[in-house]
């Protein structure tokens, strides 16, 4: 069934290159900063998706372009993209399209829908742009003038629910990171467990498992060189605790260990392909592997860094908002190992949860607070 079939006979269809004319842009001579002879914004790619041109030229004889003219992207990789002009000179990859008998708006958002049907069919070698046949020929709807009005009123009002609804959503999400945050502050301060503590007074203090698993590191780290005694956390900044509970460092009940780099240079005559984590897949509470790299490594490096189940993952590089990231290895692939960015805990006793420390380790206050080795987790019954 043809585009006419489903219109009323009021409307009217056309080629897009018969109802409408285009104007491709050109850059002037000489553009840049604003001065006394160069007033004229012109309108490049940039300025066309911000509305704030940066470069400028002195008044000639050039394509230009009125506010909320239609301008598409003629050349490059967005070949099709519409969108409304500033004041100014035409850029040399744009081109305005205009038309006699449709509103600017209607036209503005016909463009619109037509976008991947213009940029999946582009022309050209190296630089693609709009192939102007395949342009010229779209069938375009034409509906009588107070009928394009009302199509365009309804399309924004639709907009504008989008936008609210998008907005609305903006804020859930916020607020859900908001309670996470709470949830996770309130576990790691005991509020959660207060109940469950009343009603087993007689648990194992915190500080007796702690002595377990010094004792535990102790025998691990002989088989390593000298022992080293762990260093006392800092607790002066640090908030109360619930009675039987402990501060520790991390590196008092886990064996910690850094990742491997990423260098093409390193030569070795055992390396082998192997895959490994990197910081993209290192999220807050959960483990991207969607898309999981390899690197060449050395058979020594890949014994060491394999990871186990179990083993506590968390991000030292990176942005701010990515230090103290982490979840917990379960052994999804046999062998993985891990980036330089991305260090491992290696729990010395199988008492203490994976789980709840990881979960410290993404809760706002260890995110914020995170430094090298020196990140607090805390120690419960």
């Amino acid at each position: 069934m043809s585009l006419t079939n489903n219109l009323s006979d009021k409307w009217d269809v056309k080629p897009l290159g018969e109802a409408c004319k285009t104007i491709k842009g050109k850059k002037p001579k000489n553009t840049g900063p604003a001065s006394n002879e160069r007033t004229v914004p012109y309108i490049n790619i940039k300025a066309f998706e911000s509305g704030q041109p940066e470069e400028f030229a002195a008044p000639g004889d050039y394509p230009t372009c009125e506010r909320n003219d239609v301008l598409i992207v003629w050349d490059g990789a967005r070949a099709g993209l519409s969108g409304r002009a500033v004041p100014g000179y035409i850029g040399s990859t744009l081109a305005r399209v205009y038309s006699d008998v449709v509103d600017n708006r209607y036209l503005f958002y016909f463009l619109q829908s037509q976008y991947d049907r213009i940029n999946s069919r582009t022309k050209g070698v190296g630089i693609p742009h709009v192939d102007p046949t395949i342009f010229s020929n779209i069938p375009f709807p034409i509906a009588p003038e107070d009928h394009q009005q009302r199509i365009v009123t309804e399309i924004e009002k639709q907009f504008s629910r989008l936008d609210e609804a998008i907005a609305s959503l903006k804020r859930v999400k916020a607020n859900l990171k908001r309670y996470k945050a709470a949830v996770l502050k309130a576990a790691v301060e005991g509020k959660l467990t207060e109940e469950w503590r009343k009603q087993h007074p007689n648990v194992e203090p915190a500080a007796r498992l702690l002595e377990r698993i010094l004792a535990e590191r102790r025998t691990k780290w002989n088989r390593n060189g000298k022992y080293r005694e762990p260093v006392a956390p800092d607790t002066d900044k640090l908030p109360s605790l619930p009675d039987g509970w402990v501060w520790t460092r991390l590196d008092t009940i886990a064996a910690l260990k850094g990742g491997i780099t990423v260098d093409k240079n390193r030569k070795s005559s055992t390396a082998r392909s192997v895959p490994y984590l990197r910081v993209a897949n290192v999220q807050r509470g959960y483990l991207d592997l969607s898309e999981l790299k390899v690197i060449e490594a050395p058979e020594a490096d890949i014994k060491d860094l394999c990871l186990v189940a179990g083993d506590i993952l968390f991000n030292e590089g990176g942005d701010r908002d990515k230090l103290g990231r982490g979840w917990v290895w379960e052994g999804q692939f046999p062998e993985c190992i891990h980036q330089n960015h991305v260090f491992r805990a290696r729990l010395y006793l199988a008492d203490v949860s994976s789980k709840l420390i990881s979960w410290w380790g993404n809760s706002f206050w260890a995110a914020a607070g995170f430094k090298d080795t020196e990140l607090g987790v805390w120690m419960k019954p």
